[in-house]
């Protein structure tokens, strides 16, 4: 079966490296909710909306991450440049998706609990082809989930830099970028400071 014969293969691709300065140095990761790591959940998020294959990128504290955290059956990546931003991140996640037949990446941040399985599944279907570029939208406005077609890794890794991760691209292929209202399932919040702490239960 050749690959217009089948649908496009996914990939969950989770960005879980950050240190979480503004945190007092917690690693993302690690944060509790529901009474496990947070990444762990933001596994499960991907995998009941769709994502059969889950590849998960750490940095920081990489190594009680994955002692502490139960990500069997994902593909894990160590990003080693991890402060130096998403983008780092971003750009390790589909370097490692290229050796697979993945079609697209769907990139979810692991500081986003507040996106379920509902917008993951609705940002996956709107998977076509190799070159498709989906979001999900929040009143309009572009947010996470976002589906990047394996066509367009190289070029998304080239212009990832710092915290832009895939922004610069998106904004510049805005007329190709299809949104998915999600606003009425998820809600987009990050948890970056210790404000956002609420939101863990």
């Amino acid at each position: 079966m050749n690959r217009t014969d089948r649908a496009p293969v996914v990939a969950g691709l989770l960005l879980a490296a950050g240190g979480g300065h503004r945190l007092g140095g917690r690693p993302k990761a690690l944060l509790e909710h529901r009474g496990r790591p947070l990444v762990e959940h933001m596994v499960r998020v991907l995998r009941a909306g769709g994502c059969d294959r889950v590849h998960v990128v750490l940095g920081a504290a990489a190594d009680e991450v994955r002692e502490r955290a139960d990500l069997t059956g994902c593909t894990v990546t160590v990003n080693p440049g991890w402060t130096e931003g998403m983008g780092s991140s971003l750009r390790a996640g589909l370097g490692a998706l290229a050796a697979t037949d993945a079609d697209a990446a769907l990139v979810l941040l692991v500081d986003q609990p507040g996106i379920g399985p509902e917008a993951v599944a609705r940002v996956r279907s709107a998977c076509r082809s190799r070159a498709g570029l989906v979001a999900a939208a929040y009143g309009g406005e572009r947010g996470h989930p976002v589906l990047i077609g394996a066509d367009r890794w190289a070029d998304v890794s080239a212009e990832a830099a710092g915290d832009r991760g895939a922004r610069s691209y998106l904004r510049a292929h805005r007329d190709a970028l299809g949104l998915v209202e999600c606003s009425d399932v998820a809600e987009a919040y990050d948890v970056d400071g210790p404000e956002d702490l609420r939101h863990l239960a």
